[in-house]
């Protein structure tokens, strides 16, 4: 049997090649024509085109029977392969549409992880148990870049007063979630504790614990107290709310916590907003854009949002 020599390689059309699976179970060419619903020199013309793009010959044919010939049954293999991992894939796709499967890559910083994030993770898998969820947890610096290179998929961040917002990425969308105010931890028998609220310059002779330079506290104390008239006399710089409230309560000094922060405040600490205003910090949650139109992350956000108040 003559063949002319195969065109440029392209993609073959697995329409045409599934026809074989029919010839091989059927066993000839007008069994294979009927379950296809074909006349049988349609069926023949179809074949014969596939055998001039591949350039071989798929089918051997006889009066009574056909059969697959070598090639002919390794092409039909990798057909029923790509059917059976297309067939997959539209299941996926549909429990992911349905929130019946699929994944969530969270990333979090530790006092709204504890707290906002807990509980919107808790109803979200309380409501979509088929989602999978994963947390990260860190500093916005330490994870938001894993937003661009598509590691996770939504990222806990945040913006204070006074300090300038280091999410500046036009490829990132900001989602706020919801206010936190800004309060000032003090010694249970500090000499303003019992004030409702705090003047700020009343500290001024305090001395302060800090956050270290990587996280965004120590700028916004530096900012709030000198907008209140003095520099923070710093005591010591840590990033763990439980050791700088452990150093309050002991009486050597005076720390801003975010008011989440601040559920399980130590016994011998009492938390005190700051002047007639108040002073905060806003939460939001980064992702991609366009990224809000996955129905887990969409759903997600309405949680966060929901559970922090500005729902």
């Amino acid at each position: 049997m003559q063949h002319p020599e195969p065109a440029r390689p392209h993609p073959l059309d697995l329409r045409q090649v599934v026809v074989l699976e029919h010839i091989d179970r059927g066993g000839t060419i007008s069994a294979a024509a009927d379950a296809l619903n074909f006349s049988c020199s349609g069926l023949s013309q179809q074949l014969r085109r596939l055998e001039g793009e591949v350039g071989t010959e798929l089918v051997s044919r006889s009066p009574r029977e056909a059969t697959l010939t070598p090639a002919g049954r390794v092409l039909m293999n990798h057909a029923v392969y790509i059917q059976e991992r297309l067939a997959a894939a539209e299941r996926e796709v549909r429990e992911i549409s349905q929130l019946r499967g699929g994944r969530l890559r969270v990333a979090t910083f530790r006092s709204v992880g504890e707290t906002l994030v807990a509980d919107a993770v808790a109803y979200f898998r309380a409501h979509w148990p088929g989602v999978r969820v994963t947390l990260r947890e860190g500093e916005p610096e330490d994870y938001l870049h894993l937003l661009r290179s598509d590691e996770i998929d939504i990222a806990l961040t945040f913006e204070y007063d006074g300090v300038e917002s280091t999410v500046l990425d036009q490829r990132l969308t900001l989602a706020r979630l919801c206010e936190d105010e800004m309060v000032v931890v003090l010694p249970a028998s500090h000499r303003l504790a019992g004030y409702d609220r705090l003047p700020l310059d009343g500290l001024r002779h305090d001395r302060w614990v800090v956050s270290t330079p990587r996280c965004s506290v120590e700028a916004f104390t530096a900012q709030a107290c000198r907008a209140a008239g003095f520099e923070a006399r710093v005591l010591m710089a840590t990033d763990n709310y439980r050791i700088a409230q452990a150093l309050v309560a002991h009486g050597d000094a005076v720390t801003f916590l975010p008011r989440l922060a601040t559920r399980a405040l130590h016994p011998g600490c009492v938390a005190r907003p700051v002047g007639d205003g108040g002073l905060f910090r806003r939460i939001y949650a980064a992702h991609r854009v366009g990224g809000e139109r996955a129905p887990a992350l969409a759903r997600m956000l309405e949680v966060l949002r929901e559970v922090g108040g500005d729902g």
